[in-house]
């Protein structure tokens, strides 16, 4: 059996005091049953970074260095690294010292042994030491973790943890598109969504305080749970989809009540404000949905997804209105008739929009099923 080859892409900025440490212990790491390269991005340093890591290239034919322009994020900068990495396996490994290299060891095996497609450590199962740090952040890691578990069907304790391990075919194969930190739930929805084997192993972790120069800050936190709907979205459970169409559907009723309120007060064809209220939300409903939650692929037409929307919206609008004047004939007033109009259509634009609008691919139905 060949000797495995273990890329570790590493993503800096900022990191001068500690890169050179942090690469002399994944060297450590190398052995005979493993050889290792690594690539070293450096997200725009405004401090010697850049200029260490090109020292260190020079020193060790297996480092490489990359550098971007501009500061763009942890996530750009995995993205350049997988790019450009060789290796039969890939990691993720942070120019700071937070995690143990050791551990990518024991990561590796479920891999070359050929059980898993992707090993993720977990700093919360039984393993090393694990430095005591602020409450609220373990909180908030666990809270994000309970959050994807239940949007993409999977069991993790640890879906923030750096430390992810990948065949170089599967992750070169996933479109990253966070730019940030958001990368950490994108990833491991676009894996759940594969149907992938996927195993977690215990590690070490000797976490930064922000005085030392840790760079992840609530609003990362806020971003994490918008991509945890947002990539999860075509696959999630059934119960949570629902969900989300009732979230854009409650956006969508509020903006046509409103409109409806406000033509009726200046007068005219009830039928004119209906319809004139009804296109406004259903157009603010695709957009929500476009931009939030389906977000068109490189290369894909949006067209043949906008004129089934069309069709199911001008379907809508009758309904709409003919539940909306036959309550108003019932002696409710427009406004509430409206209102109450309305009531069962998040329930009718889920099954709708999600299994004729928007359907998710066949491989993702067929992981649905399964």
């Amino acid at each position: 059996m060949m000797t495995p080859k273990l890329s570790l892409v590493v993503p800096c900025y900022n990191e001068s005091a500690t890169l050179e440490t942090c690469v002399a212990r994944i060297l450590a790491i190398a052995s005979p049953e493993l050889t290792l390269e690594i690539v070293i991005v450096d997200d725009a340093s405004s401090d010697d970074s850049l200029a260490r890591a090109h020292s260190l290239a020079a020193r060790h034919r297996e480092i490489r260095v990359f550098a971007h322009e501009r500061n763009r994020g942890k996530g750009a900068a995995l993205r350049t690294g997988f790019r450009h990495v060789t290796g039969d396996f890939v990691a993720v490994q942070d120019a700071d010292l937070e995690y143990d290299p050791r551990d990518l060891v024991s990561l590796l095996e479920p891999l070359v042994a050929g059980r898993a497609d992707v090993v993720l450590g977990s700093r919360f199962l039984a393993g090393g030491a694990h430095r005591v740090l602020s409450f609220w952040h373990s909180a908030g890691n666990r809270f994000l973790t309970l959050v994807s578990n239940a949007f993409s069907d999977l069991h993790l304790t640890d879906i923030e943890t750096c430390y992810k391990v990948f065949a170089r075919e599967l992750i070169q194969s996933i479109e990253i598109e966070e730019e940030r930190f958001g990368f950490e739930p994108e990833v491991v929805a676009k894996l759940a969504g594969r149907g992938l084997r996927i195993y977690e192993v215990g590690i070490q972790y000797a976490g930064r305080t922000y005085a030392e120069g840790k760079k992840i800050r609530a609003s990362d936190g806020f971003r994490a749970l918008y991509c945890i709907v947002r990539y999860n979205a075509r696959h999630a459970p059934t119960a949570l989809r629902l969900l989300v169409f009732a979230g854009t559907a409650a956006v969508n009723g509020l903006l046509n009540v409103g409109l409806f309120a406000l033509l009726r007060g200046f007068g005219g064809s009830p039928w004119i404000a209906l319809a004139l209220a009804y296109a406004a939300a259903s157009v603010l409903g695709f957009w929500l949905c476009r931009k939030l939650l389906f977000p068109l692929a490189a290369g894909q037409s949006g067209r043949p997804d906008a004129i089934r929307y069309a069709g199911v919206a001008l379907a809508g609008m009758l309904l709409d209105g003919a539940l909306t004047l036959r309550l108003v004939d019932w002696g409710l007033p427009p406004v509430l008739a409206k209102l109450t109009a309305l009531l069962p259509f998040p329930i009718l634009d889920f099954f709708v929009r999600d299994r004729f609008v928007f359907a998710a691919p066949a491989a993702v139905r067929g992981l649905e099923r399964r």
